[in-house]
């Protein structure tokens, strides 16, 4: 009689960063010829996440200093990606918008990651894309839950996202 072995979440989530690993290695040369740094593809992510930001707030969702956002902020601008202004209603404030190139280019991000997926999902037989897709639904349920659960305590990033979520 054999005992199955039951995974655990250290289990799936070591697997998950592997499969996700070998998926970076074969679309690296698209993502390099974006142009941009990993850093500022961060916060223009968290920028168009919120459609509006204030840079205080990028400070504080990114955990780095204003110098450091300042500058990324700055390439970003000098490629077309978001726009900067003081804020009308505090002049102290300045705030960062994305522009429709910065939507454009997160847009191409995900095209190329869901091409990918979509990719190796059709190699998949069809028992097999059923059994992911039940995990993927109670794994999409399970954020859900937390980040309900955990939305007062959460990070500045999220923060922002959930902000706009509710405008």
């Amino acid at each position: 009689m054999s005992t199955k072995h039951r995974p655990s979440p250290e289990d799936v989530a070591a697997r998950i960063d592997r499969m996700l690993q070998e998926m970076a290695r074969f679309r690296t040369p698209e993502f390099l010829d974006v142009g941009i740094t990993m850093a500022q593809a961060k916060v223009l992510h968290v920028v168009v996440a919120g459609g509006e930001i204030h840079m205080s707030e990028l400070v504080h969702a990114l955990g780095v200093s204003l110098s450091t956002v300042s500058g990324l902020v700055e390439k970003l601008v000098d490629h077309g990606y978001v726009t900067r202004h003081d804020d009308p209603a505090d002049r102290r404030q300045v705030v960062v918008s994305p522009t429709p190139a910065g939507t454009a280019l997160l847009e191409r991000f995900r095209d190329l990651s869901g091409a990918q997926t979509r990719e190796l999902l059709e190699r998949l037989k069809p028992g097999d894309l059923e059994a992911l897709d039940r995990g993927v639904k109670a794994l999409h349920k399970a954020a859900i839950e937390h980040l309900t659960a955990t939305a007062a305590s959460a990070p500045a990033a999220v923060a922002v996202i959930a902000r706009k979520d509710r405008a």
